[in-house]
């Protein structure tokens, strides 16, 4: 569009249109990458993670925000990104699978970051696919089974899902009550699992249930089974552009070479888990990233009472609080992952990570949306949708009360879960 100033005071715009001077609004330009490391924490990162890092900087810039919002809104899933990350060998959130290059703990907190700070559907196509689905075969599957899935689920060839979650039991994941009975030549489950991203899209679904041991024991389950049926969860208001689904599992035959033989107790579902819960936090610092990245471009190119909000001592302020918050993010993170990859990390420690992260992400995003004023609840300038998403990585992988309760037993020495 052109517009040019006529004598009269006015704008003309198009066809012979003119609108008052300062009617029109620019466009802005808010989804550059803008490198943010106050601290120079980055600065260090190895070659090897750097190149996945700039990898997926260039995915989230080419192929994700061009089309993210559209697909946001409609809440539809861009089934197509699941296939391109595993091209790029973005999926497999550090999993050491064969046939594919080492992937440091540090190159999958990057990636998971990185990819947030996208877009927060994408991101959690990660986490499913690769953070639970991929890293529960990985861990506790056998060699036949790793065989199998491992490569095309790592490759975004195979969809696959990590069914754990019940209607009633969440926070309690531990009570849950799908059962698996025996059976001639495996067992039957019932029972219901919801919030289960993948769940519906077909592929693998690994499905956490009771065995008549009393232990949960792991089930590799193809959502083509008889019995398995998923229905999309609608009216989400965050992370729409993933599907999650409620599944119903009746009389579901699973084979026995369909167990996985190193899911005995629920300290194996737990233990990948944990695992996770470190890159959740990473998550939050890409989300959180997005949003100050959002609206330090905002600032400079917003005008009003005739400069630009960049100008105002309160924006300026503002900018360098959420600069100080992200900072903290990108520090623990990093530390918290030398440890990881060292072997040290503690489960409080992973907690601790999500629980600031995920607080702290929730502040940035906030000030962010104000700072934009009613431009700040419009997709197209992203805060929006960023600030919706954090809700959601506050709750899942455990949720805040959970964190605490974990970081308050390793204070204390005392459990006061009920």
């Amino acid at each position: 569009m052109t517009t040019t100033s006529t004598a009269s005071g006015f704008t003309a715009t198009g066809a012979g249109a003119e609108f008052p001077v300062g009617t029109v609004e620019p466009d802005y330009v808010l989804t550059e990458a803008l490198g943010t490391d106050p601290a120079s924490v980055f600065a260090g990162i190895g070659d090897g993670d750097r190149e996945y890092w700039d990898r997926a900087r260039r995915f989230v810039q080419d192929e994700v925000l061009p089309v993210i919002d559209s697909y946001w809104e409609r809440a539809d899933y861009p089934v197509h990104l699941v296939g391109r990350l595993g091209e790029l060998d973005l999926l497999r959130d550090g999993v050491q699978v064969d046939g594919f290059p080492t992937m440091s703990r540090m190159a999958a907190g990057l990636v998971n970051m990185e990819i947030s700070r996208g877009d927060g559907s994408v991101a959690t196509m990660i986490a499913v696919q690769g953070g639970l689905a991929l890293r529960s075969i990985a861990e506790c599957g056998s060699a036949e089974q790793q065989q199998r899935w491992l490569p095309a689920v790592a490759a975004g060839k195979e969809f696959a899902a990590f069914a754990l979650t019940e209607p009633t039991h969440g926070s309690d994941a531990v009570a849950l009550e799908s059962t698996a009975t025996s059976t001639a030549g495996g067992f039957l489950l019932n029972g219901e699992k919801k919030w289960i991203g993948n769940g519906s899209v077909g592929g693998v679904c690994v499905v956490w249930a009771r065995g008549e041991d009393g232990q949960v024991h792991g089930y590799l389950v193809p959502q083509d089974s008889p019995g398995y049926s998923a229905t999309k969860i609608e009216g989400k208001l965050a992370l729409r552009a993933i599907w999650q689904a409620h599944i119903r599992l009746e009389n579901v035959f699973v084979p026995q070479e369909n167990v996985l033989p190193g899911a005995r107790t629920f300290k194996d579902t737990a233990r990948v888990l944990l695992a996770t819960r470190l890159g959740v936090a990473w998550s939050a610092v890409g989300h959180a990233t997005a949003c100050y990245e959002t609206a330090v471009q905002y600032a400079k190119q917003r005008m009003q009472f005739g400069r630009p909000l960049a100008a105002s001592q309160i924006v300026q302020e503002r900018l360098a609080r959420m600069l100080s918050e992200l900072a903290t993010m990108q520090l623990m993170v990093v530390q918290m992952t030398r440890l990881d990859e060292e072997g040290a990390l503690t489960p409080e420690q992973a907690s601790l990570a999500k629980y600031t992260c995920t607080r702290i992400a929730r502040g940035i995003a906030s000030n962010a949306r104000d700072l934009l004023g009613g431009n700040g609840i419009l997709l197209a300038n992203r805060v929006a949708r960023h600030l919706a998403d954090i809700e959601a990585i506050h709750t899942y992988e455990g949720t805040e009360t959970m964190q605490a309760l974990i970081i308050g037993r390793g204070i204390t020495g005392i459990s006061a879960f009920a």
